[in-house]
């Protein structure tokens, strides 16, 4: 643990109390000096702490601050989380997983970041990626599954979210295919899911998830190519993002073993049920008009047409018909 990190946990058991420089020095070991370069660390990270002569610092309230022992300690998983990184900043937490995949890392690894500088949704389209409000999030896995069945674990990934959403910020949420989760209409989750493979063999897949949880409305990007909210905003509460983050890698990691050992049936149920435009007319693009009737193995869209014929739909923006 970080001298930080050790900071913090030493403030953390004395809520609402006074300690001196020199308590600190003599519990943690550290110089003076060492403590007031860790302090002023602390609140350039947003960390309430007020300090007062002949008093010393107390923690004024408790900081929404992502570190690696909140999440790990108790964490109920067999193979999402196995190893975890929290980094302050990254250029994508898709991008910065995918090079540790090709170095090796092992299946399971969460990489999460508190900002992302250049975070993607869809389509290469940016996901605006605000410090310390929001949680951005990528998991490394390895399944010994075929090629053309890795889209599956999009949908696994939009039901654990809407689940989690619902468990820990009390929202009901809707899957619109093939990776948002809205609320009301807006988007509130994103997902993107990557991955490298040979012709019959996957060799890692990458699920990159995006969660609005307590972004203000002068925080998102003046222009957006689709209307956005965050829980923040549905609920008027903030959420504790360790808490979000613990509940998402649970029920990832719990889809997920359930996956490697009954396939995509279950998850495929648990989306449709989900999802409003099952059963509902809708045109794709400018292309055909149909009843949407379900999933494929393989992700794609089932449209029965009036002819009674199933198409597939596996790219395209779909829209219910009045």
């Amino acid at each position: 643990m970080s001298s930080r990190d050790r900071i913090l946990a030493l403030l953390r058991s004395h809520p609402d109390c006074w300690l001196s420089g020199e308590k600190i020095s003599a519990e943690l070991h550290l110089s003076r000096a060492a403590i007031w370069k860790q302090m002023s660390a602390l609140r350039s990270l947003g960390v309430a702490i007020e300090a007062r002569h002949a008093k010393g610092y107390r923690l004024l309230e408790p900081p929404d601050l992502l570190f690696d022992r909140d999440i790990v300690s108790g964490l109920d998983c067999q193979i999402v989380g196995r190893s975890l990184q929290i980094l302050q900043a990254v250029d994508s937490t898709n991008l910065q997983l995918k090079r540790q995949a090709e170095a090796g890392a092992e299946e399971g690894t969460v990489l999460v970041a508190d900002q992302q500088l250049a975070g993607r949704g869809r389509l290469g389209r940016q996901w605006a990626s605000p410090a310390g409000v929001n949680l951005y999030c990528s998991v490394l896995l390895r399944p010994l599954i075929p090629v053309q069945q890795a889209p599956q674990l999009t949908f696994l990934s939009a039901v654990a979210v809407v689940d989690v959403l619902e468990e820990v910020g009390h929202i009901r949420a809707e899957v619109k295919w093939p990776n948002d989760i809205l609320v009301g209409g807006a988007k509130i989750a994103g997902l993107l899911n990557e991955m490298s493979a040979e012709t019959e063999q996957i060799n890692y897949v990458v699920l990159g998830l995006g969660v609005n949880l307590n972004m203000t409305t002068e925080q998102f990007p003046a222009k957006l190519n689709y209307p956005a909210t965050s829980v923040l905003l549905e609920t008027g509460r903030p959420v504790v993002r360790r808490i979000f983050l613990r509940a998402l890698l649970e029920r990832l990691d719990c889809y997920y073993a359930e996956f490697l050992r009954r396939g995509f049936a279950p998850i495929r149920q648990r989306w449709e049920q989900l999802c409003p435009i099952i059963n509902r007319q809708v045109t794709v693009d400018s292309g055909p008009i149909g009843t949407v009737v379900g999933l494929e193995v393989d992700g794609a869209l089932r449209l029965q047409c009036a002819s009674g014929a199933i198409e597939r739909i596996v790219a395209g923006d779909v829209r219910l018909v009045n």
